[in-house]
Parts: C-alpha cells; sequence; structure tokens
C-alpha cells in the first residue's frame, strides 16, 4: 500500500502546480479566511464539529475529543470519496493540508493512499504556505519596474488598466484583488481577509515577467480595510507614471455610469456619504442628501468631486507619489477613446 509523501514543496513565478489537486481540508471558515490559491476544500470537520472537538478536547481531554472527531471525519471522508474522488483515475495525485500538517489532513491522506492513489502531505500545512506568501511579499515585488497610473476620481483608469491588460499589457488590478474602489463609495461586497489580499496579490506577482513593467493605478497603501505589502508600497512610491486628466463633464457621467447602483437606493448612499461627516461638516451632508432626494444626479456628482474627491486626491497624490511627472488626456469615456490613449500609453515615448 502507498503510504503519503512528505514534502514542503511549494510553487510561483512561473512555476506550474505540480499536482492535480490541492486539497485544504480545514472548515470553510478557516478556508474562506485564506487558502492556497486555487485549492479545494473538503473539509474533514465542518466548522460545528471542527468548534465541538475543541471544546471537548479542552473541557474532557484528548482522548474524548479524538473520539468524538474521528467519527465525524470518518463520515466527511466517505462522503468525499463518493462525491468527488470515486471519479478519480489510478494516477491521481493530490497535495493535502491542514492548518499545521497534522490529524486532519494525515487522516484524509491515509485513507487516499490506501485506495492506491500517490498523495502527498504539506509539512507544516497552511502555516508553511503563509511563511511562503509573506516571505514573498518581502523579495518579489523589488524585482519588478512599475508604471503608475493616477488622476482624480472619475477619470476612467480602471477601464485603462483592463484595457492595457487587453492589449498584452502587465497589469496589477489592485482594486479588483481588493474588492474595492478605495473610496467612501467603493466598498464592492465583503472584501477579502488581509490574508488572502496577500494570496491572491502573490499570485498575480508570480505570473508577472520582471523584465517587462507592470502597469498599477497609483493607490495609497490602503485600499478599504486592506494594506499594500511595505515592499511594494515602497515600490511604487518610487516609480514615475502619468495622470490622466478628462474634463469634468465626461468625469460626470462616467461615474453615474459606474455607480449606478448606487442611485438606485437613495438611503443606502445617504448612510455612505454620512462616513464624510468629521471631513466635510454636517451642513455639507445636509447638502447631498438634499440633492439625493430630488433625483439631482449631476449636481451631486460635481459637487462630491469638487468638495471632497478632487481636494482629497491632489493631498494623496502629493504624499504618496511624488515622482509621477508625465500627463495624458482622455477626451471622454468613451471605448474608441480608451483604445487610443492606451495605444498612446504604451509607446515608450510616454513619460
Amino acid at each position: 500500500m502507498n503510504t503519503p509523501i512528505i514534502t514542503e514543496q511549494l510553487w510561483g513565478r512561473g512555476v506550474q502546480c505540480p499536482f492535480d489537486d490541492v486539497i485544504d481540508v480545514r472548515s470553510p471558515g478557516e478556508y474562506v479566511a485564506d487558502h492556497i490559491p486555487g485549492a479545494l476544500n473538503f473539509p474533514v470537520l465542518d466548522d460545528a464539529e471542527h468548534a465541538e472537538v475543541g471544546t471537548v478536547y479542552h473541557q474532557e481531554g484528548a482522548f474524548i475529543a479524538r473520539k468524538v472527531g474521528a467519527a465525524y471525519v470518518s463520515s466527511n471522508i466517505g462522503r468525499h470519496l463518493r462525491e468527488y474522488f470515486a471519479g478519480k483515475s489510478k494516477e491521481y495525485r493530490p497535495l493535502v493540508y491542514c492548518w499545521r500538517g497534522g490529524q486532519r489532513s494525515a487522516s484524509l491522506a491515509t485513507v487516499l493512499s490506501q485506495v492506491g492513489w500517490r498523495v502527498a502531505l504539506l509539512r507544516g500545512g497552511y502555516k508553511t504556505y503563509r511563511r511562503h506568501v509573506r516571505r514573498e511579499l518581502e523579495a518579489l515585488p523589488r524585482m519588478f519596474s512599475y508604471r503608475l497610473l493616477a488622476g482624480a476620481t472619475g477619470t476612467a483608469k480602471t477601464r485603462l488598466l483592463h484595457a492595457l491588460a487587453a492589449r498584452g499589457a502587465q497589469v496589477l488590478d489592485l482594486e479588483g484583488l481588493a474588492r474595492h474602489r478605495g473610496s467612501v463609495l467603493g466598498r464592492e461586497g465583503p472584501q477579502p481577509t488581509q490574508k488572502h489580499f496577500d494570496s491572491l496579490l502573490l499570485a498575480a506577482l508570480d505570473q508577472f515577467n520582471p523584465a517587462v513593467p507592470i502597469w498599477i493605478e497609483a493607490e495609497s497603501n490602503r485600499i478599504g480595510d486592506l494594506y499594500l505589502p511595505p515592499a511594494l508600497w515602497a515600490m511604487m512610491r518610487a516609480s514615475d507614471g502619468v495622470v490622466v486628466q478628462m474634463p469634468i463633464v465626461a468625469r460626470v457621467r462616467h461615474l453615474l455610469a459606474e455607480y449606478s447602483h448606487l442611485l438606485a437606493d437613495g438611503e443606502g448612499l445617504k448612510t455612505r456619504l454620512r462616513l464624510l461627516t468629521t471631513r466635510r461638516g454636517a451642513r455639507q451632508i445636509v447638502q447631498w442628501e438634499r440633492l439625493i432626494d430630488y433625483a439631482e444626479w449631476d449636481a451631486l456628482v460635481t459637487s462630491l468631486l469638487a468638495v471632497h474627491y478632487d481636494p482629497a486626491y491632489l493631498e494623496s497624490a502629493r504624499r504618496c507619489h511624488p515622482h509621477i511627472t508625465g500627463s495624458i488626456q482622455l477626451g471622454n469615456e468613451s471605448s474608441d477613446s480608451i483604445e487610443a490613449l492606451v495605444g498612446e500609453l504604451l509607446r515608450p515615448s510616454v513619460s
């Protein structure tokens, strides 16, 4: 019979994962908090079972906890074998991990090995992977050069980044990874945890060629509730780039299209804007709320830009990205204008 192979092998920087599947046997809650990108979650204990076994361990001791846990583990492994692994060929080769490379991963790995599959166990489990992420994010960002795309709110920077990527440029979409557009109105559902953001960021960097510059939006070091790794932030602060400029009428039109979902929920929009009370004052918030009540959307967005977003952008740009020297004009937010500007950005002479 086969026995699990113990490995510390992790991959990245253009090296493909050598396993057919990466199996995370931790509870769904642990998996959501962070996991190896691409890993499948086949928990041997679900969240409630994991909590119960932990409680029994502290109250009644390890032996009783192992008996309770073994019953759950056996049942869950049996279900996974019937529902997922039954279709795998004899050549199937998975990597299995849990929190510390202990009993949870060993239980599934042992059963799969007994079936006859070549199974690898990650020594140290998720904690080994997490050390790998921290170590890589201290060194890897320094291997690249960066081109910053700056500009006030509403200058279609995200669309430009997507268009650059479509033309084959290396693009790091920080707001996309963070699920947040970097403002009080920019949250796009729950953000990943800081650890999972780190994992997503490392996975993105691993795909890039150090000989080619990375286009990246000129963010601050914080996007919503998440922080950029210090090494990446240091490289961004030292990098050059261009400021995208666009007429105010086009910016307003673009923002109304991009944030149309907020206009459908006036009370929710008011709630978000009240978060700016300490910065812009209660009287200003009341004025914005009045514009919402009367659906004066053009006036609302124009005022938000003039009173809050443009001053905030100028302050942040001076503080965070002092080396950006160039500027470039985007006439409007049309696809033709975006494509024309992308062509200009990709010319070597643009600076």
